[in-house]
């Protein structure tokens, strides 16, 4: 087992980033959160290649001690005059804002262009990014739709949900075949005694 995918799912819960939950806040898995840092902890260690969707790019952002808005239509403060549509309806195979990816990193030498179109699926988002993260894509809100860490292999997360829209759209599959090209790497071969050590 060499490479490891960070979905989405419940909300983060505000404690691990001193915070008390707000009303607005969704459904926590304590249980879950706590293997999740677990996790994550041991395959930044080993520099393994690790994808992160939606939870996971907020995971990511948490665990390395970052901050999250715990509802973007109640916290986030426009950029711009921008309003954005972060949690549409179905199907979750429509594209239904752009995002701006910065040139020089991962997601750019993945992805080969500036802008993309992306679906939306979330109330939560980063907030404080982790001065061990950097941003790579933004939405026209100004709000953080991917990042990268520095000094790793392959840590990438995306706010969106290429999971939904890769049969429809190419920018998804070629997110999924480098995790994956990443994953074949014979200098990623890992053992699971190596995680539960």
């Amino acid at each position: 087992m060499g490479w490891f995918l960070f979905t989405g799912g419940h909300d983060l819960n505000p404690e691990l980033y001193h915070e008390h939950a707000e009303v607005t806040c969704g459904e926590l898995c304590i249980e879950r959160d706590m293997m999740e840092s677990i996790l994550l902890q041991k395959v930044i260690e080993l520099d393994k290649p690790a994808f992160g969707i939606c939870r996971g790019l907020q995971l990511f952002n948490v665990m390395l001690g970052g901050t999250l808005y715990q509802d973007i239509p109640t916290n986030l403060q426009l950029h711009g005059n921008k309003i954005v549509n972060h949690k549409q309806s179905p199907p979750y195979t429509d594209l239904v804002h752009d995002v701006h990816i910065e040139e020089n990193n991962i997601l750019y030498d993945i992805l080969q262009t500036d802008t993309i179109k992306v679906n939306s699926y979330h109330h939560q988002g980063l907030k404080m990014l982790s001065d061990k993260l950097t941003a790579v894509a933004v939405a026209e809100d100004g709000l953080v739709e991917s990042v990268v860490m520095p000094n790793r292999s392959f840590v990438l997360a995306v706010q969106w949900h290429p999971e939904y829209s890769y049969k429809v759209d190419d920018y998804s599959q070629k997110l999924f075949a480098a995790f994956v090209h990443a994953a074949k790497s014979p200098r990623y071969t890992i053992h699971i005694e190596d995680i539960i050590a």
